[in-house]
């Protein structure tokens, strides 16, 4: 399916093209795209609006014609192709663009949300610790959460097995990183899209992150 999200990041009033001495329109934001990324205010913690000028449409969250084995209510994430998929009913699901790990996926296969944190503390891992000991040496007791935090607004926790895998589905405020390879080895989702997906799947739900021969299937 062809996304209207282009369309809608791409609004540009009429007078848009090259002329000689002609003032030239200025771009205008759809409301629905400003409304989605603008500013949130939890509290006394705020988080601010995204440039949705600077960002691929690709990244935007939309809904898409997806087809898959797996249930409505997984969440299925495709780290080659950068994206998270909710499932949903009648071949559906609400896709997000996401940032992953620089060295490639860290967890493959099936796991559940055991947690979820609203505003969550993060303490960095051991391997974290030993590859760069002068980032994360002094953070080893943890960071409070907040805007400042890796983890962001929200942070869903995998477990496979009853144990926890290191694995999460965070937010972040760097929306430069959405649809590239930065992170530490988690999957991160800009801070509204997290706080969206946190409010739609509960405690228990199922997830499937794809293998490289999988990835790209589904839409239509």
């Amino acid at each position: 399916m062809k996304s209207a999200i282009s369309g809608i990041i791409c609004v540009i009033v009429a007078g848009c093209a090259q002329s000689t001495g002609t003032p030239v329109a200025k771009p205008q934001v759809d409301p629905s795209l400003k409304a989605m990324y603008g500013a949130v205010q939890e509290g006394d913690k705020s988080i601010p609006a995204v440039d949705v000028f600077k960002m691929d449409p690709r990244n935007v969250r939309q809904l898409v014609n997806y087809r898959t084995r797996y249930p409505a209510g997984t969440v299925v994430v495709d780290p080659h192709a950068r994206f998270l998929y909710l499932v949903m009913e009648n071949d559906k699901a609400m896709r997000y663009g996401i940032g992953v790990a620089k060295a490639g996926p860290e967890f493959e296969g099936e796991a559940d949300i055991v947690r979820k944190g609203r505003w969550p503390g993060w303490v960095p891992t051991p391997d974290m610790i030993k590859r760069e000991p002068e980032r994360y040496g002094p953070l080893s007791e943890g960071m409070p959460g907040g805007i400042s935090n890796p983890l962001g607004a929200r942070a869903l926790y995998l477990y496979k097995g009853g144990q926890d895998t290191l694995y999460r589905i965070h937010g972040t405020n760097e929306a430069w990183s959405i649809g590239k390879s930065v992170s530490s080895g988690c999957i991160r989702l800009l801070n509204q899209d997290i706080i969206d997906l946190h409010s739609r799947v509960p405690k228990g739900s199922r997830v499937v992150v794809l293998g490289e021969l999988e990835s790209g299937k589904g839409e239509f």
